[in-house]
């Protein structure tokens, strides 16, 4: 890997290359790596992830897992979604995959640590419980399959489906039911930009027959598709909201959880702004509910974006502006600080190909014990899978050549006064909390710059 990538490499990527067995680091990404939509507190065990309180007791430092759940110090990552999913063939070899369950642990000094890790859903002798006790190798390999599962869920669900095709959901109901006066329409031109060219691009590179996941990653082939179709019927509006996501995973009191610091700042300044402009030509809530335009747009959202799947939670209509400025913020953020948060920092998590791997080679072991470092290294993916799976993933966390910063307006849509003022605002707000940033990430060994309105595009572009 090492002669593979001969480039200057950038900080992050020589951190996560020193830190990726850690446990430490481990559970960090759940937090602030490049998918913190996963975890959860737990208050109570899945019924099929039967850890007892012998097994924890070490890493709890003589508590117990019923006073720690009782505490709000437990957490849970779940891959259940992808159990029953086949693992890809790869350069004529099968792939496999796993649906993990990982127990995280949050300590007394605000670290987030992995006690317990099963691979499949289904217990049992052949499905052990790996635990940081067991034998190094045993641990690391457990690690590594959650890394895997982690691959796969992120790529397809939370950042393929939940932000560039969401972002395409959008841009075509915008197109095709908002005129170009509409104030909607000019509020959200900026951040439709390139998304229908770059997802053109993903379809055909990316998740075509030829693409690069039916090539190089295990949840490739007919997994993909149906990924992509669980993950379609998961979706619920309160899991694009920001806050309403943070609180119904419980993490609004979790220490050093960048993301939730970041992005609900991110997420108050766009809603600020939408609300701004949105009732300024919005009087009332009557406006809203006879703008026969503005109503067919969410209907289109809820049918070919929701498939009219009523449990989501999404709006059929608008009948407040409470309601439409909400909706608003949450399409801005998904296009433009979500997906930066899940798509910028690929490379230098993912481009060390042990903390990221897109396919592995043995299936999971079915007992302790046995693991070796040969195994480990006759597990990970070959170089020819790892070198395409850099090569895509610098791809994809490059800027792109006609780069807009959240907060640009390059086309002047609005001329009244009012929504130039509150734009201008805006920007001054995006530069504020990209100085506070800035001065939390000097203080950080590893700084969290995802969030940054500096490094956040206006629309998925890239």
């Amino acid at each position: 890997m090492d002669q593979a990538f001969w480039e200057k490499r950038s900080p992050t990527y020589e951190y996560v290359q020193k830190h990726w067995a850690e446990d430490e680091f481990f559970g960090y990404q759940f937090l602030n790596g490049i998918n913190p939509m996963m975890i959860q507190r737990c208050s109570k065990l899945p019924e099929n992830f039967p850890v007892t309180k012998e097994m924890v007791k070490d890493s709890l430092r003589g508590s117990t897992l019923k006073q720690e759940m009782q505490n709000g110090h437990i957490f849970l990552c779940d891959y259940k979604i992808l159990d029953g999913l086949m693992g890809n063939e790869v350069h004529g070899r099968q792939q496999f995959l796993t649906a993990p369950l990982v127990l995280l642990y949050n300590n007394p000094e605000g670290l987030m640590l992995p006690i317990a890790i099963q691979l499949m859903q289904k217990p049992g002798t052949e499905n052990p419980i790996f635990l940081p006790t067991d034998l190094e190798h045993d641990w690391l390999l457990a690690k590594i399959y959650v890394r895997n599962a982690e691959f796969a869920l992120h790529e397809v669900d939370f950042h393929l489906l939940r932000t560039h095709l969401l972002a395409e959901v959008f841009t075509m109901a915008t197109l095709r039911n908002l005129p170009s006066m509409h104030p909607l329409f000019k509020l959200l031109f900026p951040h439709i930009r390139y998304t229908l060219h770059i997802n053109i691009m993903a379809r055909n590179k990316l998740i075509s027959k030829e693409g690069y996941f039916s090539k190089y990653s295990a949840i490739g082939g007919d997994s993909l598709p149906k990924l992509l179709r669980l993950a379609t019927a998961s979706l619920t509006y309160s899991s694009l909201c920001l806050p309403e996501n943070i609180s119904d995973r419980g993490l609004g009191d979790v220490p050093n959880y960048y993301y939730r610091e970041d992005g609900t700042k991110l997420w108050n300044i766009i809603d600020k702004f939408v609300e701004g402009v949105l009732t300024h030509f919005y009087k009332s809530d009557h406006c809203v509910q006879r703008d026969n335009e503005l109503q067919q747009w969410i209907r289109e959202i809820f049918a070919n974006g929701f498939l009219e799947n009523k449990s989501t939670g999404i709006p059929q209509s608008f009948n407040t502006m409470k309601d439409l400025i909400k909706f608003v913020t949450m399409v801005i953020f998904t296009v433009s600080g979500q997906h930066a948060s899940v798509n910028t920092g690929q490379f230098d998590f993912g481009g060390w190909m042990p903390n990221f791997p897109s396919a592995l080679r043995k299936p999971p072991p079915k007992h302790k014990g046995q693991t070796t470092e040969d195994i480990i290294l006759e597990t990970l993916p070959d170089m020819g899978t790892t070198v395409n799976t850099m090569a895509i993933l610098k791809t994809l966390t490059g800027d792109s050549f006609d780069h807009y910063p959240l907060g640009s307006f390059h086309e002047e849509c609005f001329e009244e006064e009012v929504p130039c003022k509150l734009m201008t605002k805006f920007k001054e707000d995006l530069k504020s909390l990209s100085g506070l940033i800035k001065k939390r990430n000097a203080k950080l060994e590893l700084p969290y710059t995802f969030l940054d309105p500096d490094y956040v595009d206006n629309s998925v572009a890239i």
